[in-house]
């Protein structure tokens, strides 16, 4: 820390201390100029004189007042106010005790605000003026009398402009802590959005790959001793799912990474271009899936491209899971509009579910997914059995921020 910069500290730390030494050169101030008197004749001549010892009790209370300047601004005021009126009025010639009463207008123009300045301004310019031109011993167009009214604006003037210097600056640095608070604010909001997004993405590709191995494994379990061979092509399409699950977990992961760290193999977000690859991994654990497309030709934004596949995924996940292997699986994809509409249907009845498969945040994700691009999600039981998932998504992205969550 610089000399300067340390005694702005202890100035600010001690601001009694600093205006005692303020007090006691204005008094030194007023002192020596007591002891000169201008003459006037054909030049200006400066003469010592001695001071009346009125005038120098009048000095020193109007120093010692300019003490607690900070405190009671006004009350200083009109109290060097009072002191240079008393000395205009008996001081012949005159000590320069108003150099007081201008540091306490100085001081109340720099505290307060701008109206408050003008009329305490010229209340104080008009008195001080008024009396040493009424009752002073000069005549009323002296030099002195009129130098008065300058003193007094100078104060006020100078008061006003550290004011306002004051207060733009305090408003540059409100202004930046309020910025500062903002990006921290959509930084810890666009924390929690990447955070959101990452767990539906691992909670999708964990629970659709996993619930194909479950299945996968069972039937190898249950035909390892009678039928060797399906045992084997059972195994085939756990290898096969976990290969696809970790790929996907890898590039998943892969967007946590930093930007200087090694490069990893990852590989393209999922979309609809996928679809016949999804149902035929569930064909293959023995689901019945149909699926139905009339969306040829549309290209798809890739935040919903990717959210059209893990809604799909997500909803057959969930018939194996909870409607049970013998049920019939549904996929319709239609492009109405400006929006593409998903729909799964199924027509079980739950009673040969896979028992280890309980309540997990399937559709919560799917609804997040839906609602972070303006779209809708209507999930529900058939009636007549069953359960139906249909998302509408609009074609064109239509997120909050106009951003591509992908």
């Amino acid at each position: 820390m610089s000399t300067l910069a340390r005694a702005k500290v202890q100035a600010k730390a001690h601001p009694l201390a600093v205006d005692a030494v303020l007090a006691t050169a204005v008094l030194a101030c007023m002192v020596a100029g007591s002891f000169v008197e201008p003459r006037h004749r054909d030049t200006v001549n400066w003469v010592l004189r001695t001071p009346d010892p009125l005038s120098l009790v009048l000095m020193v209370l109007g120093a010692a007042a300019l003490v607690f300047r900070r405190r009671a601004p006004m009350t200083v005021l009109a109290l060097t106010g009072t002191f240079s009126v008393i000395e205009s009025v008996t001081g012949d010639p005159r000590a320069p005790v108003a150099m007081s009463a201008v540091i306490a207008l100085y001081t109340v123009a720099s505290t307060t605000d701008r109206p408050t300045t003008w009329r305490v301004g010229l209340l104080t310019t008009t008195v001080l003026t008024g009396a040493a031109m009424a009752a002073g011993p000069l005549p009323w167009y002296a030099q002195e009398n009129l130098g008065i009214v300058a003193w007094a604006g100078i104060g006020a003037t100078a008061g006003d402009a550290v004011r306002s210097r004051r207060a733009f600056i305090q408003a540059i640095r409100e202004r930046a802590e309020r910025a500062e608070r903002t990006r921290e604010e959509e930084a810890r909001r666009r924390v929690a959005e990447e955070r959101l997004r990452i767990a539906r993405d691992l909670h999708d590709v964990v629970a659709h790959h996993i619930a194909l191995v479950n299945v996968q494994a069972g039937v190898a379990a249950h035909v390892m001793d009678k039928r060797p061979d399906q045992a084997k092509e059972a195994l085939s399409h756990v290898r096969e799912a976990s290969r696809s699950a970790l790929n996907e977990l890898r590039a998943t992961v892969g967007l946590l990474r930093q930007s200087g760290d090694p490069e990893a193999p990852t590989e393209p977000a999922p979309g609809l271009d996928r679809l016949d690859e999804l149902a035929g991994s569930f064909r293959n654990a023995g689901q019945r899936i149909e699926v139905a497309r009339t969306d040829q030709g549309t290209v798809l934004p890739a935040a919903v491209d990717l959210a059209a596949y893990r809604i799909i995924q997500e909803a057959l996940t969930n018939v194996r899971k909870h409607a049970g292997p013998h049920a019939k699986a549904e996929v319709s994809v239609v492009r109405v509009g400006p929006n593409i509409e998903i729909t799964v249907l199924d027509d079980g009845s739950g009673e040969d579910a896979d028992p280890g498969s309980g309540g997990g945040h399937g559709l919560l994700g799917m609804r997040e997914r839906v609602t972070a691009l303006r779209g809708t999600l209507t999930t529900g039981p058939r009636y007549g059995g069953g359960f139906r998932v249909h998302a509408i998504l609009p074609v064109k992205n239509r997120t909050p921020t106009g951003e591509d969550p992908a």
